[in-house]
């Protein structure tokens, strides 16, 4: 097939059912694709989604062209597990150690493994990730002075720019392809999450040396006058400066687009906002009431704005699919005095539901979930479909012609009708991940029962743990304060079978 035929969009049989559902005019060729995937933004963080305490002009521009979820899920209350689950289609609890990773962790997707990226890479798609990564790279004992993989590359994408880990975990370096961007063969890097490496000073022993002083934890390596989780020593060249990562990673991602203007794109954006530790750029700091917590988000939408505003001056707007969502839902207090919680006000960062950030309940996995596709996309419209971002493989198969494979994605499902806004029907139930796993189903939520914590100590969320199954009303009860397992012990019964069985089965799509 030559690179031509390959850029019609749907040339095939299958091609005819989607562009059913794309009405009447259909792209020349296959549309961009960008997704921007934040950090520890909760359901309520968002303008359009009820937050007032801080104003997101750009998110609620693309909600006001395009489509909002109301009913749409991250498959875990953690970043790594539903980053993994974004990326594969598959459900992260289905593989040991996908959980939330050190920041020297080895690589966690199997490069044989088809991912998102791959997906459209056969398809003709320049793909890049630019942003926080937090999946691991390498395969252990991780040489960051010189090539560094397996990484994104190995695993479908062309470019990446990211952050290896997290912005409070060391390596405190962006990694650009293979290697530490301005890396200093003379200055070596050393990374540990064992012991300090010998004259390192951390913020344990010297609080009076942050700018940025921890609330838990975080009291380790000290880089930028912030101390983080894990020890580093060297690398003082390609050392961010936490400030400027939102500018670094923008300009990087704008890049990535005008690059490839003129051929089809896959561009994955996760941003690092707005997880700790929150140091929005100067140019935002006071823009909300909430103190650095809220000019995150105001920095994220300035982000989110930069990619919005590229995309119209390049002439890309039409034929784009632009897609914002979270990876968890929102934490207050994750570890740093930023006077998150005393400042919170009157906002909700979930919204009207229970719990939070490693939470089992809603608050923990119901996110914001906003697409836009000029012309095929319906504006100022709002569903309440049961969405699930592992879909997005199965959906955008679909989307581009191809045919899944037994074994790829097994927990994918194809939602495309749903995602066009062609149907308020999706998915029929979904698991989701915390300290135990939950199954949503219809009207119903389960919980299984745990003997873990009922409260995190550090961050006060409520992590919705019990001894015995919890069953709540998604209808009556959104906000999941009425536990009616005892009411409903058929239903109990029934549900925990269900998702015994979808854990053993090893996949869930058909």
């Amino acid at each position: 097939m030559s690179f031509m035929n390959r850029r019609q969009f749907l040339g095939t049989a299958t091609a005819a059912s989607a562009a059913t559902l794309l009405g009447a005019k259909k792209p020349s060729a296959q549309p961009n694709i960008v997704l921007i995937y934040a950090d520890d933004v909760g359901y309520g963080d968002v303008g359009c989604y009820g937050a007032t305490s801080v104003h997101t002009p750009n998110l609620d521009t693309l909600a006001a062209q395009g489509l909002r979820f109301t009913d749409a899920h991250a498959t875990s209350a953690t970043c790594t597990p539903s980053r993994y689950s974004l990326l594969t289609g598959q459900y992260a609890w289905r593989k040991p150690g996908t959980g939330v990773l050190p920041g020297d962790a080895a690589l966690i997707i199997d490069t044989d493994k088809l991912t998102l990226p791959a997906l459209f890479k056969r398809s003709g798609y320049a793909t890049g990730v630019v942003g926080k990564w937090h999946l691991g790279l390498g395969q252990g004992d991780i040489d960051w002075n010189g090539e560094i993989k397996p990484g994104p590359l190995e695993i479908g994408f062309d470019y990446s720019f990211i952050i290896p880990a997290t912005p409070d975990r060391v390596p405190c370096v962006f990694v650009e392809d293979h290697r530490v961007v301005n890396a200093d063969p003379s200055d070596p890097i050393h990374i540990s999450y064992k012991a300090p490496f010998p004259g390192e000073l951390t913020g344990k022993e010297h609080p009076e040396l942050l700018k940025m002083k921890p609330s838990h934890g975080h009291d380790m390596a000290i880089v930028d006058g912030v101390s983080r989780i894990g020890y580093m020593e060297g690398g003082k060249s390609a050392l961010w400066v936490d400030e400027d990562i939102a500018d670094t990673l923008s300009s990087k991602a704008v890049r990535f687009i005008e690059k490839h203007k003129d051929e089809p794109f896959f561009l994955y954006y996760p941003v690092h906002d707005i997880h700790v530790p929150r140091m929005p750029n100067p140019r935002f700091v006071g823009k909300t009431s909430m103190g650095p917590r809220g000019d995150a988000i105001a920095e994220l939408d300035w982000c989110v704005g930069q990619v919005l505003a590229t995309l119209k001056k390049n002439g890309l707007e039409e034929n784009t699919i632009v897609i914002f969502s979270s990876d968890n839902g929102p934490v207050v207090d994750d570890g740093y005095q930023d006077e998150a919680v005393a400042r919170l006000g009157s906002h909700r960062p979930a919204g009207i539901y229970r719990g939070g950030k490693y939470s089992n309940f809603d608050g923990g996995t119901r996110v914001p979930f906003i697409i836009r596709w000029p012309d095929h996309i319906k504006p100022k419209t709002t569903t309440n479909a049961l969405v699930d971002q592992i879909d997005l493989i199965a959906s955008f198969a679909s989307l581009t012609g191809q045919k899944l494979a037994t074994n790829d994605a097994p927990d994918s499902m194809d939602i495309l009708p749903a995602l066009l806004g062609r149907s308020h029907t999706a998915r029929q139930s979904l698991v989701e991940e915390a300290g135990v796993l939950s199954l949503v189903e219809g009207d119903w939520k389960l919980i299984r029962p745990s003997n873990k914590p009922a409260y995190d100590q550090y961050t006060n969320t409520e992590l919705g743990n019990a001894p015995q199954p919890q069953l709540y009303n998604r209808i009556s009860d959104p906000s999941e304060k009425h536990d009616v397992a005892a009411e409903h012990p058929e239903v109990v019964k029934r549900m925990l079978a269900a998702l015994n069985q979808v854990e053993a089965a090893g996949r869930s799509r058909n």
